[in-house]
């Protein structure tokens, strides 16, 4: 195979078209995808050299594919790290980050706002396990600090968060973590790698579900661990990888390298529509509370301007009323779909007591913030003023 390796002359834009391709023999225009689960080798000597690591040739697509190392030499250019992990979703890829490392009597420290799937790895998965799971107000320094006067092995957040949008200072976390002797991962989903740099800030790790605005046109599931940190990838994480088998699969890192050309354009757009829906919700008599990076209102709106380039795509709001109310304004909706996914072409809206949350219990969701008038709106790629004339026309239903 040739391929066209980046200068330093390209740009994060032309990255995103062009970094990480290989062509094969036939020179195709578009990536191939690669439906293969083996590979030939020319000689046994040649097998026995690529199992020893003296040969460079792909072995078994549950250790590698080339279409899935296109897919993760794009995102190490994007993310500007050394190394890129891929998985088959956003899940696999948090597991895989935290679990690959953490053993019996460790200790886990992570932010309380956590997507649900991400709060039970910490305090289900992991106490199983044997490992102490410490979870704090990402937004209190003061826990963090507490938290962390005693060595910690791994520290998780995410910032923002899921679904209310609490930004952590990922500079100050990241100095009190290390000085623990931690290694720092932050879920950055919602900020997308173009809006904000985790590693820049301090993070050793960065996870995403690739699945969102990556893919971005709800195809095709899938996830990614950037780092730089070399013991790290090869004391831990690339033999987790190889016999525990969290694999994307070709066709999938396919569809997603397709997604990243467009991804600047995309998030782009997504976070303008948001910033319009969030200041026409923000005004509205039907609504309460309204969360957005991109808004004066938010409570660390200046903390959000030091680490984010960019709003982002999800909305957070409270409609007036009670749980049966909110649903009725949900089924309302001609334009907008109800689904639990986000970072999609699609305006898409969830009601997260009953969904990503519901196994959190009241309790836990009222630490949160995550009451039963709260919506979570993740704006599309519409014509801005269809999405706010069907808000409008289900709040009046």
């Amino acid at each position: 195979m040739s391929d066209k390796k980046p200068t330093k002359t390209w740009r994060p834009r032309t990255n995103l078209v062009r970094g990480g391709t290989m062509r094969s023999q036939f020179g195709e225009t578009s990536e191939a995808i690669f439906l293969t689960s083996g590979f030939v080798y020319d000689s046994a000597e040649q097998a026995k050299a690529s199992f020893k690591g003296e040969d460079d040739h792909f072995i078994y697509s549950r250790y590698s594919n080339p279409s899935v190392a296109m897919f993760e030499e794009r995102m190490r250019l994007l993310e500007g790290t050394k190394f890129c992990q891929a998985t088959a979703s956003g899940m696999g890829a948090v597991f895989a980050a935290l679990m690959c490392q953490l053993k019996a009597g460790d200790h886990l420290v992570a932010s309380r706002a956590l997507f649900g799937s991400c709060d039970y790895i910490c305090t289900v998965l992991a106490p199983q396990y044997g490992v102490r799971t410490t979870m704090v107000d990402g937004t209190d320094l003061n826990q963090w600090e507490k938290a962390l006067s005693q060595p910690t092995d791994m520290v998780f957040m995410e910032t923002p968060s899921n679904p209310t949008m609490e930004i952590i200072d990922l500079e100050a976390v990241a100095k009190m973590a290390h000085k623990a002797g931690a290694r720092v991962v932050v879920d950055n989903v919602f900020a997308t790698p173009y809006l904000q740099r985790p590693i820049e800030l301090g993070a050793d790790i960065v996870v995403y579900s690739s699945t969102k605005h990556i893919d971005g046109q709800g195809r095709s599931l899938g996830g990614a661990i950037l780092f730089n940190d070399e013991e790290y990838w090869d004391k831990y994480l690339r033999m987790f990888i190889r016999h525990t088998g969290p694999t994307l699969s070709a066709f999938n890192a396919w569809v997603q390298l397709k997604g990243m050309e467009t991804l600047e354009l995309r998030v782009t757009r997504h976070c303008e529509n948001a910033l319009a829906v969030a200041q026409f919700l923000e005004g509205h008599k039907g609504i309460g509370r309204v969360i957005f990076p991109g808004l004066d209102s938010h409570p660390q709106r200046a903390l959000i301007k030091k680490q984010m380039q960019g709003p982002g795509s999800v909305i957070a709001f409270e409609v007036m009323g009670d749980e049966a109310r909110v649903f009725k304004f949900m089924n309302a909706m001609n334009l907008i779909d109800i689904s639990n996914n986000l970072g999609d072409a699609k305006s898409l809206m969830t009601h997260p007591a009953t969904t990503t949350h519901q196994r959190t219990g009241p309790e836990g969701r009222a630490k949160l913030g995550i009451t039963d008038q709260l919506v979570r709106l993740s704006i599309g790629l519409e014509d801005v003023e269809d999405i706010k004339e069907d808000l409008e026309q289900a709040l009046n239903a």
